[in-house]
């Protein structure tokens, strides 16, 4: 296990910080030295569940992205006072725990807004046009042996006229609306905070029926709530077009996944491109392995550098913030 720990002279020297899985967010790549200058920093690659308390006992402020901080941490760790979400989504920390206990939990919104919409182009064009697949077919010899100047191996699509349905227009959706309009399509989108400033004649809201019914590419920008928790089910994709192609760079649960497979297999759903999925790392049984028309990505919409350094500039930001006594991006 990786560790490394910076003691450096700083605002507040005296400031012990505590990183629980900072790998994913910098493998080596960028600089810690923003969050550094707060005080004595504690940099752990990855923390296992066992491991979580003796870490942070006598932490005054803690970053985790994934790693979970329960009640029980709370409760046995009291010198902790602020927790940085080194990510947009919180479901990792209990929340009503941190409040209890006086501790401020603030997360970090919108560093992967361009990462994650140009991220779900990559997803859908790579469908439309399986370049991949291509390139290697090419290598392996089939256009040197091919008696016509071109061929393809699948069905190649053209996105212009078709309907993206996105749901959740918050910061994501809606650079991924743009992003659609500008390669032809029409947007439908489904969101229950309404802004008809976003709509044009090419974007509008709708119902999350007409949303189903209507769309040829339906693409998941909403967070993990009760309510949102398997959306797309069987009910919900027995409304849509045969052949839709549905992509979600989101929350793996928005998805229920043996229902997904269930479509893919019967053709009622043509593509599927996920880039989250329920239980992360994907289990070796998973059934999505095996489906067929089925595009799987280890979770790095998120992660190109420049995104990953828009996070850890405003994890930086949200520590100032707090020790100013005026915290940001509180949950």
């Amino acid at each position: 296990m990786h560790i490394n720990i910076t003691l450096r002279k700083g605002v507040c020297s005296e400031m012990k910080m505590v990183v629980l899985d900072g790998y994913t967010l910098n493998p080596g790549d960028i600089s810690w030295e923003r969050i550094e200058q707060f005080g004595e920093l504690e940099i752990y690659d990855r923390t296992s569940e066992e491991d979580i308390v003796s870490r942070i006992d006598r932490a005054d402020i803690v970053f985790t992205n994934k790693t979970p901080i329960s009640r029980h941490a709370f409760e046995a760790c009291p010198n902790i006072r602020f927790v940085c979400v080194l990510a947009t989504g919180y479901n990792i920390v209990d929340v009503e725990a941190a409040k209890d206990n006086g501790v401020i939990v603030s997360n970090i919104p919108s560093y992967g807004t361009a990462s994650v919409a140009q991220f779900v182009f990559a997803l859908l064009l790579e469908i439309c046009h399986h370049v991949g697949a291509h390139s290697e077919s090419v290598r392996k010899g089939d256009w040197s042996a091919c008696p016509d100047y071109c061929y393809w191996h699948y069905p190649l699509i053209e996105l212009a006229n078709k309907t993206m349905g996105v749901i959740g227009l918050g910061r994501i959706g809606q650079n991924t609306a743009l992003i659609a309009q500008a390669f032809g399509m029409k947007v439908l989108a489904y969101d229950e905070l309404k802004n008809t400033e976003l709509e044009t004649a090419s974007c509008k809201y709708t119902s999350l029926d007409e949303l189903y019914e209507k769309s040829d590419v339906i693409s998941l920008h909403c967070p993990l709530f009760p309510k949102t928790q398997g959306m797309i089910n069987r009910d919900s994709i027995s409304m849509m077009k045969d052949g839709v192609i549905i992509i979600n760079t989101s929350r793996g649960p928005l998805i229920v996944e043996r229902d997904l497979v269930e479509a893919l297999e019967q053709g009622k759903v043509g593509y599927a491109a996920i880039d989250v999925v329920e239980k992360e790392p994907i289990p070796e049984d998973s059934p999505l392995l095996r489906a067929k028309n089925c595009i799987i990505t280890p979770h790095i919409a998120w992660a190109p550098k420049e995104s990953r350094q828009r996070l850890m500039n405003s994890a930086a930001e949200n520590v100032r913030a707090f020790l100013s006594g005026a915290p940001i991006n509180t949950v």
